[in-house]
């Protein structure tokens, strides 16, 4: 099925699957009181191709297997019982690996024509989402959150966005976060080297109707373009998370995972 602006839906078995009711009814799967999440899987990978050639970046092997099998099995573990992965560089690639994988999982493939930007691919997404709220991953991160507190505390304070943050020491790969009394995010810093701070773990969990009822470009970023700029329209706030973070997108980080998933 095709969907505006030139996208593919491609719905893998065990997604929208129907099932027989009484009376010979088909219907569909209840997925209320689920959690739901997009993977953006789409990045070229550049800054990996010295040790990874002719792979999507999150199909690059960590300790025997591809990085993006390590994050599917853990949202699972916590979870989430529909996946959306954004997709674009040599989406075929991982397409053909998630009909191998996953054949019976709930997981749905939007492939890009062409880069949308983090906000592009994140909002077309939300276009194929089941539920109210959420959750967003990266494809080359994984940040161990609790999603339950995740979804309790965006409840609780009945956010448009939630961003899970990590207190780090002696970085200068991140923007520092800064944030209110009432947990609310102040400001989004320039990355700078710094002592101490919380950073943007890269994982949200997003209210869709809010989100999609926005008149963004088709391609902006959801950084620079939503959360900087909507810190006074939207309600934006930070939850810290103490979970492990990695983010394989460089070499050095690519072989610590090597080990810490081993």
């Amino acid at each position: 099925m095709t969907i505006p602006h030139g996208h593919d839906r491609r719905a893998f078995p065990g997604a929208d699957s129907p099932r027989d009711g009484p009376n010979g009814i088909v219907f569909f799967n209840d997925h209320t009181d689920m959690f739901e999440c997009i993977i953006l899987a789409g990045g070229l990978g550049t800054r990996l191709r010295s040790v990874v050639a002719d792979l999507p970046k999150c199909m690059a092997p960590v300790a025997g297997r591809p990085f993006l099998d390590i994050l599917i099995d853990r949202l699972h573990a916590k979870g989430v019982k529909h996946i959306i992965l954004s997709l674009g560089y040599l989406h075929e690639v991982i397409e053909a690996h998630i009909r191998d994988r996953y054949p019976y999982a709930e997981i749905t493939c939007h492939v890009e024509r062409e880069p949308l930007g983090t906000g592009g691919a994140i909002r077309a997404s939300l276009e194929l989402a089941r539920g109210e709220d959420v959750f967003v991953f990266n494809g080359d991160t994984w940040f161990d959150v609790d999603l339950g507190q995740l979804q309790s505390f965006h409840d609780r304070h009945a956010c448009d966005c939630t961003v899970a943050l990590k207190a780090m020491r002696d970085f200068s790969r991140y923007g520092r976060v800064e944030i209110g009394a009432e947990q609310d995010i102040v400001r989004f810093m320039e990355k700078e080297p710094c002592a101490e701070g919380l950073i943007n773990g890269g994982v949200y969990l997003i209210r869709r109707s809010v989100f999609l009822q926005e008149a963004f470009p088709e391609k902006f970023s959801f950084e620079a373009d939503y959360l900087a700029r909507y810190l006074e329209r939207h309600a934006i706030k930070g939850m810290l998370q103490e979970g492990y973070f990695i983010d394989i997108g460089v070499p050095e980080d690519y072989a610590l995972a090597q080990v810490y998933f081993g």
